[in-house]
């Protein structure tokens, strides 16, 4: 029997493509379901939000300008690493959610699929949402889909993975940039995919995950002037009249959630990737 002491880990956030330390030098233990301990985790400060917020912004033009077909393939990138550290997460999500090794092994297989649903999204998304519009005049009108631009987002607090995944690869394919804060108690995964991502082909501010509390993080989101969208999945329900009310101060759009977490295992459909995009109408004369 090893008498060996296993190396404590210390896990940050991921900010702007870096993995830095909170800024308020916090850290949180993080427990399996038996309350037996499995890290520390950074607790991200109001300042690590304002920053990951720069981040996003920053890397806004440079991602929604891509092609479609080119984030598809960023986004495919995303999904063969994570198929590489399968068994890994298997691991972490079975110790975070309490789960046999063979349900956490299809909520995986389930995650790194959506992730490939989604990319597969980015290039057809414009013609399905996208419309040739008919005038009575000598026109073209055109109505195209366009990203929102920095999305705040509170991921779901029992789904590690699958309800993370649900809420970010959408963001991503349709262009915009994101502004995580992972599940509170069950950060394992989404710092696991914090290191996916970069190790894939995502540029760096284009995804944020700060690891903390969404009841602290969740208000500086909803009422940062530079954010223009918020997605409250992971915020308690009583939480969320409060969020809208910061929000509506910055004329920000605010996804409408059931108050209950949704069963993340059904099959996906286009409502999360119409909610981040924004329609232009544009007209131009015929002939010209």
């Amino acid at each position: 029997m090893s008498d060996r002491i296993s190396v404590a880990k210390t896990y940050k956030l991921y900010l702007g493509g870096k993995f830095p330390r909170s800024e308020s030098g916090r850290v949180y233990p993080v427990t399996d379901s038996k309350g037996k301990f499995l890290a520390n985790a950074a607790h991200a400060s109001r300042k690590d939000v304002r920053d990951a917020v720069v981040a996003a912004r920053k890397a806004f033009p440079g991602w929604s300008a891509a092609t479609a077909y080119n984030r598809g393939q960023v986004l495919y990138r995303v999904a063969e690493v994570l198929e590489g550290r399968r068994d890994q997460f298997i691991a972490e999500v079975s110790a975070s959610e309490g789960l046999a090794a063979k349900k956490a092994e299809s909520i995986v297989d389930a995650a790194i699929d959506r992730w490939v649903w989604y990319a597969g999204w980015t290039d057809k998304i414009a013609t399905v949402l996208g419309a040739a519009n008919p005038v009575a005049g000598p026109y073209f009108s055109f109505t195209v889909p366009e990203p929102t631009g920095v999305v705040g987002v509170l991921a779901p607090q029992s789904s590690s993975l699958l309800g993370l995944v649900e809420v970010l690869a959408p963001v991503l394919a349709t262009g915009s940039t994101a502004v995580v804060v992972s599940s509170a108690e069950r950060p394992l995964p989404a710092i696991t995919l914090s290191e996916v991502l970069a190790t894939s082909d995502v540029p760096g501010g284009v995804a944020n995950i700060l690891t903390g509390r969404a009841a602290e993080l969740g208000p500086w989101l909803a009422s940062h002037g530079d954010v223009n969208a918020l997605d409250p999945t992971g915020a308690a329900p009583a939480d969320r009249v409060e969020l809208a009310r910061e929000a509506a101060n910055t004329v920000k759009r605010v996804l409408t959630v059931p108050e209950a977490e949704p069963d993340w295992t059904t099959a996906p459909d286009l409502t999360r990737l119409r909610r981040y995009l924004e329609a232009k109408t544009v007209w131009h004369p015929l002939g010209v």
